[in-house]
């Protein structure tokens, strides 16, 4: 049985309070389709279809979402006394995934969010990631690396890009070239990770999966990192949110159509 794949889907998004006072940032579009369905597909890609999606603020809209997605993009006959509902024709759109909605809370942490799930994962281990993330990590090879080290977890490390361009200078302080917001050295959790049901000891109470969780078995070596050098972004502001809509008008998907060999 294949592993089932939880994503945190409850943060309030407050930095991108403009287009989240009316929906949860999961369902923010990256083109025709919300940042959460592009997720969806990129580990469906890699044969994981079964999915458990954390819910909290505004996660209603999620629900609502998946649950009326046949009514919008299916031919559908319907009788109105009897209430009943007949598809006339399927759609490619429609991927046969297996989604539990988990309502975590409004206000609970991220440790919190995934205790409260784990009465749905009967697996030796699942995949964990956050709803606001795209990246073209290969799963299979994370999975691999995965039983490979044989520790409880797992997280794909990135190299962030700067915010701002740097300059090389001479030894005479004679600028000898400019690097436009280059990568890096130090890596970051880019979430994408794998976690055997052994977390599950780790999580007390309402705790931080990142600051208290990950911080222990750090102390127990228990936390490797998978070092993914392609793509990855997060839509943390709104720059972020618009960036990403202007790659796929530009039809620059490399979550999409460049995943990492």
């Amino acid at each position: 049985m294949k592993p089932k794949v939880v994503i945190l889907c409850g943060g309030k998004g407050m930095r991108l309070r403009e287009e989240t006072v009316n929906r949860p940032k999961p369902l923010l579009n990256i083109g025709e389709y919300p940042i959460l369905w592009h997720i969806m597909e990129h580990y469906a890609y890699y044969g994981f279809n079964d999915f458990i999606l954390c819910l909290g603020y505004k996660g209603e809209f999620i629900r609502d979402y998946f649950i009326n997605h046949k009514n919008i993009h299916c031919d559908i006959q319907f009788n109105l006394k009897n209430d009943a509902r007949h598809i006339l024709s399927d759609s490619d759109q429609i991927h046969n995934w297996n989604i539990t909605f988990a309502n975590t809370g409004l206000e609970t942490n991220t440790g919190g969010r995934i205790k409260i799930i784990e009465k749905y994962i009967n697996e030796e281990y699942f995949f964990l990631t956050y709803g606001d993330g795209l990246s073209s990590v290969n799963l299979t090879k994370l999975e691999e690396f995965y039983r490979q080290k044989g520790r409880i977890g797992v997280i794909t490390g990135i190299r962030p890009q700067s915010k701002f361009g740097q300059i090389t200078i001479g030894e005479d302080d004679i600028i000898t070239g400019f690097k436009e917001k280059p990568l890096l050295n130090d890596y970051i959790n880019g979430g994408f990770c794998v976690l055997n049901r052994k977390i599950f000891n780790y999580l007390r109470g309402d705790c931080s999966l990142e600051q208290e969780v990950f911080g222990q078995l750090v102390s127990e070596r228990e936390l490797a990192m998978y070092k993914h050098e392609g793509f990855w972004k997060c839509m943390d502001t709104f720059k972020d949110y618009k960036e990403m809509n202007e790659m796929w008008e530009r039809g620059d998907w490399p979550w999409k159509q460049c995943r990492e060999d």
